[in-house]
This record gives structure tokens, sequence and C-alpha cells, in this order.
């Protein structure tokens, strides 16, 4: 098994996805920090996960707390001695729409999702470093990728997530890190209310977690988006269309309106590999055009 022996930390695992996740990996071999704010939760899912014969230990710590996520990182070292997987998976809700909610609300979301995330992974990336190895997910989610109504705070925050991805998925290559994100759909306490009884039990966490296997395994990619739920897993891209050379001039407003359709045109998209793709792409179409723009003059 391509995670036995592994380290894994396990955010937000008191329950719901979090714990599925815990038991997964513990079953694979890995040996698994339960990580919740509630200590009474980690511990009886890390309890549960000794009694099927597999190695956890329980660690209350909130993910917005930089002191607490350091001692939490610092126990496990002491323990296991190394640091392999983090799972960012701990999140909350406070959905409305956009007009009524209050600034707080969507700070609180901010916090949570996207500087719990930074927080522990700062936290573990220079042991990784050393390491040469290390295995991150995010927990990303369609709210983010596609948007949903009621969401503004909580698709902000998850599509931050892509891009913290992106962009340490480039600086963790050359040291063996590798950093994907995970998009699941699973009935846990914040879908509560939303779906129906039938949904709800095909939307089990444990159909989700066999996903992490391919995204910290030995053969993990990196800068992946793996959707998954009720057992069905598939790839999330941020692409980018061949688009049309414009160019300067009085009229280029209206002709970005003319072409609007050529600019849209998914044929032939790319998913890039860094950010600078963008700026090559548009150069390289506008010395394409610059012979027949001289012709033109």
């Amino acid at each position: 098994m391509s995670v036995k022996g592994r380290i894994a930390i396990i955010t937000g695992a008191g329950g719901g996805l979090g714990r599925a996740h815990a038991l997964f990996l513990a079953r694979q071999g890995a040996k698994v920090v339960v990580n919740d704010v509630s200590y009474e939760a980690a511990n009886r899912v890390a309890t549960e996960i000794a009694a099927a014969g597999h190695d956890a230990v329980a660690i209350a710590a909130s993910v917005t707390d930089e002191a607490a996520v350091a001692a939490m990182i610092a126990r496990t070292i002491e323990h296991w001695g190394r640091v392999d997987i983090l799972i960012n998976n701990a999140g909350i809700l406070r959905d409305k729409s956009f007009a009524k909610m209050s600034l707080e609300d969507f700070r609180l979301l901010i916090d949570v999702h996207l500087m719990g995330a930074v927080i522990c992974t700062k936290a573990v990336w220079d042991i990784m470093r050393e390491q040469r190895h290390g295995r991150i997910v995010m927990t990303t989610s369609s709210s983010g990728l596609y948007g949903n109504f009621g969401q503004a705070n909580y698709g902000a925050a998850k599509m931050a997530l892509v891009g913290l991805m992106q962009t340490l998925a480039i600086e963790g290559d050359k040291y063996g890190i590798r950093v994907n994100c995970l998009a699941p759909t699973a009935a846990t306490q914040m879908t509560d209310g939303l779906l129906s009884e039938r949904h709800l039990s095909l939307l089990d966490p444990a159909l989700v977690s066999p996903g992490l296997l391919a995204l910290v395994g030995e053969d993990a990619p990196t800068h992946a988006i793996l959707c998954a739920g009720a057992g069905h897993f598939a790839r999330a891209n941020v692409t980018l269309t061949h688009g049309l050379h414009i160019g300067a001039g009085e009229d280029a407003g209206e002709e970005v309106i003319r072409n609007w359709d050529a600019i849209s045109e998914r044929a032939g998209e790319i998913v890039p590999d860094y950010g600078f793709t963008q700026a090559e792409h548009e150069l390289a179409s506008a010395e394409a055009a610059a012979p027949s723009i001289a012709r033109q003059r």
C-alpha cells in the first residue's frame, strides 16, 4: 500500500468527511493524527481507529490558532518523527445571500477555510522540504469552482484554496512535495436539511475518501483537482482558450464584443502549467500578428 507507514494529519477529523478520511488512511496503513477543535470528537475517532488495530493519536487544535497548530506538529514529530501527509479538511458554513451576509461571516469563512489551511501547511512546509517528501490536499468545493447561491463567502474561500494549491504545487515540486485539491460531495452536518434522505444515503463520506489514495500516494500527481461523491470521480481544470488577437485601436473594445464567441471557443483550450503561460500565449499571438499588421501599415 502506497501510504503504509506514512504519517498523516487530517484536520477537522472528529466527524463527517474528516472521520472518513482518517479511517480510510488508517486502513491503508498510515499512522493518523486525528485533529479537531473538540478533543472528545477527535479522541472518539482515534479510539475507533485503534480498536481496528491501526495507529492513531487525537490532538485538539483550532486550525486558526497558530500556536496550537505549531504544538500539534511538534507533538507529531515527537511521537512519530515526521509528517508525510496533510489533509486540510476543517471547515464551517455560514450560508446567506450576499445581500444579507455580514462581513464578519465572510471573514470567518476565509479565516477557517483559507487561513486555516495556510497555517497548517506553513507549519509542515519546511519539514516536508527537508524530508524531500510531502503530500498536501486542500479541500475545495464545487461552490468555489462553479458558484452556488448563498455561498459567496464559502465559494471565495474554496476557490482561493485552488490558487494556493496551484502555486504550492510549483514551489514544492523540486522538494518532492505534491499538492492537490479534493472537491467532495458528501452528506455531513454541513449538508443537513439540504438533500433528501435517499440522496444523503448515496453521498456517504466514505465514498469520497478512496480518492485520497491517488492524491497522497507514492505516485501522486500535483496540480490536480479531483471531484468525488457517491463513488463517482472526475477531474476539474482551470483552462485557457486559444483566443483571438485583437490588438490596439480605438475600436478594440467593440472588436472584443464582436468576436466574443471566437474568444470563448473551447476547441484547443489548454490547462496551463503555471500562471505566466497566459502572458506567453498572449505574446506569441501578438508576435504572430505583427507581420500582417506591418503589411497593413
